[in-house]
């Protein structure tokens, strides 16, 4: 997430969201579908004007922004890239919204205080791992209201018995990524005292969002070049061929995974 922000535009849309646009409920361009995903998350969490949203995992920003400007609430936004978060601001300064809207660079388990009446996790949960999972849902369950909701928007591996994560996406696209199964992640979820109300895949959404993102790469491959190189334009031309192919065949899916904190946890 460091190469650069001109790089990663190079093939993103306009609000820079780097995850699954939702194409399913009648967008015709990638513009749109990202804007159906961002409103689609909004209305699963029931946001209200006024009310206090943690977004995980804040990227460059685009759900920060669309939630403050499209439904009044007041977001904090948190990234461990210092560029994503530069231009996140700069953002959210151009947009009259920087009142409502504070990102900051920091880890999940660096947050205390007040808890938030929502929490928004988007393209996060695959960077977890098995290992930190529990420890990532029961964070997030202290840090919203009883009654508030959650709602987690990952990939999560379809196939038993597959590896976390290959060796080439690893290495060279996603350190430290590990897409788990759905099973462990809502076993997480129960596990730190959640509800769980709403899931809803979208591979056939994923596999469009990564086909627009390669045409638009394509398109742009000269500026590329100029920008991180030849090996780094071949990692990513592959990157976007496979993880398309992992959605297609069934190795993958995105999910989203709503889910209530009871009024009565502790």
């Amino acid at each position: 997430y460091n190469l650069s922000n001109e790089y990663f535009s190079l093939f993103l849309d306009e609000s820079m969201t780097y995850s699954c646009a939702i194409f399913s409920r009648g967008a015709k361009t990638l513009e749109e579908a990202q804007r159906t995903k961002l409103e689609l998350v909004c209305t699963k969490l029931d946001l209200k004007p006024g009310q206090r949203v943690l977004d995980v995992g804040c990227g460059w920003g685009s759900f920060a922004l669309h939630a403050a400007r499209e439904h009044g609430v007041h977001v904090t936004g948190i990234t461990l890239s210092e560029p994503q978060a530069e231009l996140a601001r700069q953002r959210a300064q151009e947009a009259g919204l920087a009142d409502r809207v504070d990102i900051r660079v920091m880890d999940y388990r660096e947050l205390s205080g007040e808890p938030y009446d929502a929490i928004a996790s988007i393209g996060m949960v695959e960077h977890v791992g098995s290992v930190n999972i529990d420890t990532y849902f029961a964070t997030l369950a202290a840090l919203v209201r009883p009654g508030g909701r959650i709602l987690n928007h990952g990939i999560a591996r379809l196939r038993v018995g597959d590896p976390e994560a290959g060796p080439f996406s690893e290495r060279y696209v996603f350190p430290d990524a590990a897409p788990l199964h759905l099973s462990r992640i809502q076993a997480a979820v129960e596990r730190a005292g959640l509800h769980t109300i709403h899931v809803e895949d979208f591979p056939e959404d994923y596999a469009r969002t990564l086909l627009e993102w390669k045409r638009r790469f394509e398109s742009n491959i000269d500026r590329a070049r100029e920008i991180a190189g030849d090996q780094r334009v071949r990692v990513w031309r592959i990157y976007l061929r496979v993880a398309r192919q992992n959605f297609e065949t069934g190795f993958m899916s995105p999910y989203q995974v709503l889910a209530v904190r009871p009024s009565l946890l502790a």
